[in-house]
């Protein structure tokens, strides 16, 4: 925080009120000096000229999405990566086949995350190591309330719900799929060796 200069008649008044009080040490030596003056004032700079409204009139600029994070497929893409480099590439490109596949289209957050745990738990309790989640891409849902609604609900919790536990331990790698297998509305999973 920065100080401000104190104006000539603060400085006054701060005189006035010093002349008439005594030292509380007497004894001991003052600074007597003077304070400094203030320093004259610079000139505001000009205000920009309002530009007229009408009411009704539509907003001339584009507003700003609510979502501050990160863009989905970046996100996901700037994971570190735990997989062999190779399996990775073939992975990205829809090489791979999944072994099993789940599909959460039309279900709420509510009944989509257990059967999302129970999925990923099962195929990784029988061996399974690529597995196939479609979320779906999702709908338009924000009315323009005071709370913002994500476009995809699922879309976004599906990799939030990979990430941790219980499931973190069972997944290895989150990919988006390939278009062949669903691109932005699924998601590979990779997961690791049952022990």
């Amino acid at each position: 925080m920065t100080r401000r200069r104190l104006r000539p008649d603060e400085i006054e008044l701060w005189r006035r009120v010093a002349d008439t009080t005594d030292r509380l040490h007497p004894d001991r030596k003052g600074n007597d000096a003077p304070m400094p003056r203030p320093k004259p004032q610079k000139q505001a700079a000009k205000a920009r000229p309002v530009e007229s409204f009408q009411i009704g009139q539509p907003k001339g600029t584009e507003t700003r999405p609510h979502d501050l994070a990160a863009p989905l497929p970046d996100r996901i893409g700037t994971a570190p990566l735990r997989m062999d480099r190779k399996m990775h590439q073939r992975l990205k490109r829809g090489k791979l086949l999944p072994e099993a596949r789940l599909d959460l289209h039309g279900m709420t957050t509510e009944r989509a995350h257990p059967r999302l745990m129970s999925f990923i738990l099962k195929a990784q309790g029988e061996g399974k190591r690529l597995v196939l989640v479609i979320t779906g891409k999702g709908k338009n849902r924000d009315e323009g309330g005071p709370i913002p609604v994500r476009h995809g609900v699922l879309r976004h919790q599906v990799p939030h719900w990979l990430s941790v536990p219980p499931l973190a331990q069972a997944v290895l790698q989150v990919v988006e799929a390939h278009t062949s297998h669903g691109g932005g509305g699924a998601y590979y999973v990779y997961l690791r060796r049952h022990r």
